[in-house]
């Protein structure tokens, strides 16, 4: 989308306004019309990607949604992913890494939950945390994390090589709309299960979590795989941001229904024979 540019030379996160709607001039109520009225291309396109794995068919597509919490990743997953068919769809979400998972190096559980050919995959979290949470916590050294931002260009080209299109996406939501959120979730007894004490401590390293993600960004922000940085103050916008990115990479590709290699007439007339 040409109003949503990628990170590029010069990108200054603390510029970007979180509430924001750059490219969409309606209200939410138009957005969730669109979004609605596109959930059914977007489900097209999809089977049709599905549908040519079937036949030898070996492009996919890896969606990586990164974002501070509350930032609206779960609602992009139902609102957005939510209109495709769940068998052509790979989705996982990242925690802490396990004891096994720390025994190899930083990259061998996402090769593990890679999307195979015909299907989308959907990291919430991701690689990325190598470089954001180890440079806020400093759970890795300086020249560790230095290193990893070229393995990363390296490993996503690699990915862009071999058949998948990669869209990395930030939701970028402000400290204030933040807090709104996860006061909604103590509010709400519905909500409670949501919510997380250790939140309050990440709130606290905010502006150094804004820092790694602004060198991050700028740092692996490539033609293989660029980032696009949502403003997601105003959920309903996210999700009409991630759809339109979404249908723009599928329309690329314009996957197509597979040839059969049997005469369709005649299955026609052997099926009416039973």
């Amino acid at each position: 989308m040409s109003h949503l540019l990628p990170v590029a030379a010069g990108f200054d996160l603390s510029a970007i306004d979180t509430s924001s709607t750059p490219g969409f001039t309606g209200e939410k109520k138009d957005a969730e019309r669109e979004l609605a009225s596109n959930g059914a291309e977007l489900g097209g396109l999809q089977e049709r990607l599905f549908a040519e794995s079937r036949v030898g068919g070996t492009r996919s597509v890896l969606l990586v949604l990164q974002a501070m919490d509350t930032a609206g990743k779960g609602g992009i997953v139902r609102h957005v992913i939510g209109d495709t068919d769940p068998q052509g769809i790979q989705l996982h979400a990242f925690k802490a890494p396990t004891d096994e998972e720390k025994a190899h190096d930083f990259l061998w559980r996402i090769r593990n939950e890679l999307p195979e050919a015909g299907k989308i995959g959907v990291f919430d979290r991701s690689h990325y945390e190598d470089v954001l949470i180890h440079r806020v916590h400093g759970f890795s050294t300086p020249e560790v994390i230095e290193e990893r931002y070229g393995i990363i260009n390296e490993f996503e080209r690699e990915l862009s090589e071999s058949g998948t299109t990669v869209i990395k996406v930030m939701l970028h939501i402000s400290s204030n709309e933040q807090k709104v959120r996860l006061q909604e979730r103590l509010d709400r007894p519905d909500k409670h299960w949501k919510y997380n004490p250790g939140d309050v401590d990440e709130r606290l390293q905010w502006d150094a979590y804004q820092e790694a993600y602004q060198i991050a960004l700028t740092r692996t922000s490539t033609v293989d795989a660029p980032w696009h940085v949502i403003p997601a103050d105003r959920k309903w916008y996210a999700r009409w941001a991630v759809q339109q990115l979404l249908l723009d990479a599928l329309r690329r590709l314009d996957p197509q229904w597979p040839p059969v290699d049997y005469d369709v007439e005649i299955e026609k007339v052997r099926l009416a024979a039973t």
